[in-house]
């Protein structure tokens, strides 16, 4: 248990040092006056620490205050980190909080006579929450209410109505709030400052200079993605080379995804999700320094998105020890005239031999011929260099085929057209009113997305290309055998092995026949 948490559990339940309930009930029948009350904090945000300070404090306020009027706290209730205002949230101890006033008593029997809390906006911000604790809180009579404006009679005619009116006026401040930081959190954006409240992964505690390690941690990943790495190889790498983190914990690979898929990796800016652009609708470039180039990141977001329909989610599926386990198909003749064409299963080799690992057609029991034997690292290598030299040529020519994209001025005419639109509506221009400006809008804004998506879609495509021109054997070999694998398979539909070759037998080439993907 971390620190944080050994704080919260401390600061729930019957405090430390409170006698037994038997002892308690003998109290009030000796003092009818003593009040048995029950302490709620709260906080929205832990900050930054996460140490749990904030409720820590309100629960030292209670403490204190309830010494002065003589009140025994007997419960504490705190929901750390948990927002008031927002429905979807469930603050588990405000619900326990709520069942206990109704029955009156805590989770070990002790009577509740009261609640106190730092502030009334600690336990309740929606309509919804104030109704339900004032029917609780007035389940039983002569119950007793403490915050900061001091005691507060919930019986009182009237009190309910002042109630709402409380929440109304929080609710509406809340907004305030939320819209004046979407506000400032955009017009920041807009000026190309950095908005993130942590250090972002790759960056230096200014959040504008880069930290060279992370820096190029990240840059090899986007290559390797673009060349068909996974999002869990990239994972698994980094914890590997021991890298956390900003908040200090290991990389998962949502967290990676979410690292690989930023548009800061660039210097570009955006607001949940869009990018933020300008007045010439071209994209906001941050202060910051970039890590990669925006070809790159379109690329690699491209990539992501591409596998598994765009959900991000890690595929399944056998993990293999071999290089060509799966691609090599066994060539031998049947009786019957037909060929086996079984997938070959690799195996390692007996100790004796000078190789590691072979290839061989599975037994017939389980549907091969055991006919077609193969050593594994010569076949490995002879197939490799097959795929390195057609990657080669493909190289050549790739980013000579792929043309300029076509459609930028389509992209600027459809940008004026909307530009135009709200222009006109905005200066109140008679034709234009509300009307058929929300009936032509949506239109205009669909073209613009669509081109804007062929557009980065092009940029993606043109960046793997680029990317392709490298020395093709150096990055081989830098290649985790998944990559290797993905790579090959783009190249070849499979390697047919025939027969020959076993033993003290020479290694003839020749029996490997590649079955090569058309350049369609």
């Amino acid at each position: 248990m971390g620190k944080r948490e050994e704080v919260i559990s401390k600061l729930r339940g019957a405090p430390e040092g409170l006698p037994p309930v038997e002892e308690v009930r003998a109290m009030l029948a000796a003092d009818p006056s003593l009040k048995c009350v029950v302490c709620y904090a709260r906080i929205s945000f832990d900050g930054r620490a996460k140490d749990a300070h904030g409720i820590e404090d309100q629960h030292h306020e209670m403490t204190e205050n309830s010494r002065k009027f003589g009140w025994l706290i007997v419960y504490r209730y705190t929901d750390n980190d948990k927002s008031a205002s927002k429905e979807e949230v469930i603050r588990d101890d405000f619900e326990q909080m709520i069942k206990d006033l109704t029955t009156g008593q805590t989770p070990e029997g002790y009577p509740i006579h009261g609640v106190m809390a730092v502030n009334d906006d600690r336990l309740y911000r929606r309509p919804g929450d104030w109704e339900r604790y004032l029917s609780a809180f007035t389940a039983h009579e002569d119950r007793v209410y403490h915050d900061s404006n001091g005691m507060q009679d919930l019986y009182a005619e009237g009190f309910e109505i002042k109630g709402l009116v409380g929440v109304a006026m929080s609710l509406a401040e809340t907004r305030k709030k939320q819209r004046r930081a979407r506000n400032s959190h955009r017009n920041r954006a807009i000026r190309g400052q950095s908005t993130a409240a942590w250090r972002p992964f790759g960056w230096d505690d200014d959040k504008v200079t880069l930290r060279p390690d992370e820096a190029a941690a990240i840059r090899q990943a986007v290559r390797d993605v673009i060349a068909g790495a996974s999002v869990s190889e990239i994972t698994k790498q980094w914890k590997e080379s021991g890298f956390i983190t900003s908040r200090g914990n290991l990389f998962q690979y949502q967290t990676v995804k979410q690292v690989l898929l930023n548009a800061r990796l660039c210097g570009y800016r955006e607001v949940k999700g869009e990018l933020v652009r300008d007045g010439d609708d071209q994209p906001i470039v941050g202060e910051w320094a970039p890590i990669i180039t925006p070809k790159e990141w379109y690329a690699v977001t491209a990539t992501i998105h591409d596998r598994g329909h765009g959900a991000g989610i890690p595929l399944g599926g056998v993990v293999h020890k071999y290089l060509l386990t799966g691609i090599l198909r066994c060539g031998n003749t049947l009786e019957d005239g037909s060929v086996c064409n079984n997938k070959m299963i690799g195996i390692k080799a007996n100790a004796w031999l000078k190789y590691e690992h072979a290839y061989m057609c599975k037994k017939t029991v389980d549907g091969g011929c055991n006919k077609t034997y193969k050593r594994g690292d010569k076949t490995d290598k002879h197939v490799e260099d097959l795929v390195i030299a057609k990657l080669e040529a493909q190289a050549a020519s790739s980013n000579r085929d792929i043309p300029d994209w076509g459609k930028a001025e389509d992209l600027e005419r459809a940008i004026q057209s909307r530009k135009q639109l709200e222009n006109r509506w905005q200066n109140g221009d008679p034709d234009v009113d509300d009307e058929t400006f929300f009936r032509n809008l949506p239109a205009l804004e669909a073209r613009v997305k669509k081109l804007r998506t062929e557009q980065a879609e092009h940029l993606a495509m043109k960046a793997a290309a680029e990317a392709a021109e490298a020395d093709i054997v150096t990055s081989w070999k830098s290649r985790t055998l998944t990559q290797k694998r993905e790579l090959i398979k783009k190249a070849l539909h499979a390697v047919t092995a025939m027969p020959g070759g076993k033993g003290n037998k020479a290694f003839d080439l020749d029996l490997l026949k590649p079955v090569w993907r058309s350049s369609e």
